[in-house]
């Protein structure tokens, strides 16, 4: 068990700190994962077998990191772009009409300049910026406060009422994004864990303060989420001049001028529909591209978690049934399906709903799994890591 044999230095608010100062992404990645490990095994030798919300952050943080580090992206877009799209008919419709607007282009140049226009491997690459932001601003917050728990309130041999408060005194009041109510009661039901003799009691208090701060974690995290998913995204005349300006050389400017005033006399031309629709269909692949990386969660030994299928997994024995009342509360405000695992899966990962529900039930069914807390990397990884090196290897 991880928990008994492997060393483990306790993170302090300054390590938080340092870390989330780091300016390139990718070692700023590798090492909150690790701080985040460190930290989830600093608590677990309070409250095991129960995971904690480090236990979980560290395998996000780390799938999160393929994608900040675009990992196979390249490969896929290739495999996505030559494979048969949905995209075909609207885009041999927009071939007709340039070939008959007299454009100089082959019908495959038409086609791959269409593609060209979106720059879909740009688009990946400000979804793995979003990516890479979301990673930080979570760490910086969360995870400098797990460290300032650890610091400040793990040693307790007793309960301390004071103690708590002087802890919680510094988390602003009010509701996510900018509050942090969720934080202050997550963090109170950790400690008061500690002390808990009842094993069920203490389960379900680590499981209600882990969906808190999921809670506050997400909400956080909508604008970063919602921007990778949309990376595709071009404004609409944009993307027409641009298309114009690679169909007809030297002619783009004249036809988006007439296009424009048509437009704007509500006029629009065959070949300005044909545009629209391509613009569309291109974005909607290139998101399902992105969700593709982003949906998807990898646990020790192989363990593949596709976000937007329902889990296939039990809950464990004490909390099966739930009796905390709060963490009833709860699981009815974001559970839709409560003590079932049907329609777990989130169909869009942009909707906060969809996306909590799918957390409310992996925090129940992996809670006390020992799997989760192993580490990430190995330790060749971890020391060079440590050094303030990228490691090598598979990450």
């Amino acid at each position: 068990m991880y928990l008994q044999t492997e060393r483990t230095d306790r993170p302090s608010p300054t390590d938080v700190e340092r870390i989330a100062a780091l300016r390139d992404p990718v070692l700023r990645n590798l090492q909150i994962t690790q701080c985040y490990h460190e930290l989830s095994l600093v608590v677990a030798a309070r409250t095991a077998p129960a995971a904690n919300w480090c236990t979980f952050a560290t395998w996000a943080s780390k799938q999160a990191g393929q994608t900040i580090r675009k990992e196979d992206m390249r490969r896929t877009l290739e495999r996505f772009l030559t494979s048969e799209s949905r995209t075909e008919p609207t885009t041999d419709n927009v071939v007709a009409l340039a070939q008959a607007l007299d454009s100089p282009r082959e019908p495959n140049e038409i086609r791959q300049q269409a593609w060209a226009v979106l720059n879909p491997l740009g688009a990946m690459e400000r979804a793995s910026d979003s990516v890479a932001r979301g990673n930080l601003k979570v760490f910086a917050e969360i995870g400098r406060e797990f460290a300032r728990f650890a610091a400040t309130c793990l040693d307790d041999p007793s309960f301390n009422a004071d103690h708590l408060a002087h802890f919680c005194a510094s988390l602003r009041p009010g509701e996510p994004p900018e509050g942090q109510r969720l934080l202050r009661q997550a963090f109170a039901r950790y400690y008061q864990a500690l002390f808990e003799r009842d094993p069920k009691v203490r389960a379900e208090a680590m499981l209600l303060a882990n969906l808190e701060i999921g809670l506050h974690e997400q909400t956080r995290l909508q604008p970063e989420i919602t921007a990778a998913l949309e990376a595709g995204w071009v404004k609409p005349r944009l993307f027409t001049l641009r298309l114009l300006q690679a169909l007809f050389p030297g002619r783009g400017w004249f036809l988006y001028l007439t296009l424009l005033v048509r437009h704007v006399f509500r006029r629009p031309t065959l070949f300005d529909l044909a545009m629209n629709q391509l613009r569309v269909d291109i974005r909607q692949q290139l998101r399902s591209l992105v969700t593709e990386h982003m949906m998807v969660l990898t646990l020790p030994h192989g363990v593949c978690l596709r976000l937007g299928e329902d889990l296939h997994a039990e809950f464990p024995a004490l909390i099966k049934q739930v009796a905390n009342p709060d963490l009833l509360v709860l699981l009815k405000e974001i559970d839709p399906t409560p003590d079932s695992l049907s329609e777990t899966g989130a169909v869009d990962w942009s909707n906060l709903a969809e996306r909590l529900h799918f957390i409310a039930d992996l925090f129940r069914c992996y809670g006390e799994t020992a799997d989760l807390f192993e580490p990430p990397f190995t330790l060749d990884q971890t020391t060079a890591l440590k050094a303030g090196q990228l490691p090598l290897g598979s990450l």
